[in-house]
């Protein structure tokens, strides 16, 4: 059993899928949706679950929130926490940690550099989870990612998935590789302009598991033959010039003719927010499962404050 959640690593198959003495993340989150669609319980009541974001957020923050909630737990909360916390007064991430273990039973933290939620681990008496550092992790949000292709495909093995947008920064798009590293027969396209590809050591991760990539510059090239379209928007904030950020945003759009070239039965996801890396007008097309993705946060965060407090 894992005591903190800091990144996809960490994860094993049981993990996900159960084994003998424990049910697994996703059977857990289907359990969870019972629950959440019904109202609430409470699993988790006395328990207190802070979220400490030093970067901007809407689904992961209140989903987790959510999801405490709806377990019967108690949430505190600081937003933008670099400049409404202690932080802004020059207080280091480690002794907000030795603080806040005090206050709650549970910390889930977004932190501006990466590596930050391992440093919190490293001394925190409670467990941690990584609600996304820098351009580096966003543990969280690869199991909802992966759930929501298992609960739509049935399957994860043996799928082709296309990564596409800004692959250099996109720390959904590194914790969903790392995931889907541990499955069979799995083929990946990375598409991305030249100057946002896939990182060395995540292309080493996948050739020592054995994972088929190929890297492409044009959505056209592939679209036809995938089953999952995992698309991310170009990241503004993580650019040093506005200059670069102009020339890489918009390249990579989903249109409609462009989804339903896709197979009858392929899914577009997308974590959010989205700029116009997808036109709404692709909203009603049957494929798009991107708000879906974001609803089965909520479950799949339960399921995880479940197995750390319950």
């Amino acid at each position: 059993m894992l005591q903190h959640i800091i990144k996809t690593q960490n994860f094993t198959r049981e993990f996900l899928f159960g084994d003998g003495k424990f049910e697994g993340i996703f059977r857990s989150a289907l359990s969870m949706r019972d629950i959440a669609k019904k109202g609430s319980c409470d699993i988790l009541k006395g328990k207190i679950v802070a979220t400490w974001f030093a970067e901007e957020s809407t689904r992961t923050r209140l989903s987790f929130e959510s999801a405490a909630l709806k377990l019967g737990a108690g949430v505190v909360s600081s937003t933008n926490a670099r400049q409404f916390s202690s932080a802004s007064k020059g207080e280091t991430l480690e002794d907000t940690v030795r603080v806040l273990q005090h206050y709650a039973d549970c910390i889930v933290m977004r932190y501006h550099e990466e590596g930050g939620a391992a440093r919190a681990a490293h001394i925190s008496k409670v467990p941690i989870i990584n609600g996304g550092d820098g351009s580096g992790q966003h543990p969280t949000q690869s199991l909802l990612d992966l759930f929501t292709i298992y609960d739509e495909l049935g399957a994860i093995d043996g799928l082709h998935v296309a990564l596409v947008g800004d692959l250099k920064h996109g720390r959904t798009i590194h914790s969903l590789a790392y995931l889907l590293g541990k499955f069979d027969n799995v083929c990946l396209s990375l598409v991305s302009p030249n100057n946002l590809q896939m990182p060395k050591d995540i292309l080493n991760y996948l050739n020592k598991h054995n994972v088929n990539w190929e890297v492409y510059d044009k959505l056209e090239d592939i679209i036809v033959n995938i089953d999952v379209l995992y698309q991310t928007r170009v990241q503004k904030e993580r650019f040093m010039s506005l200059e670069e950020y102009e020339q890489s945003k918009g390249t990579l759009s989903i249109t409609r003719d462009l989804a339903n070239s896709m197979k009858i039965d392929s899914i577009i996801l997308h974590p959010l927010p989205r700029v116009d890396e997808i036109r709404y007008s692709v909203d009603n097309n049957h494929r798009a499962k991107y708000f879906t993705q974001a609803e089965n946060g909520l479950y799949v965060r339960m399921a995880l404050l479940k197995m750390l407090l319950g």
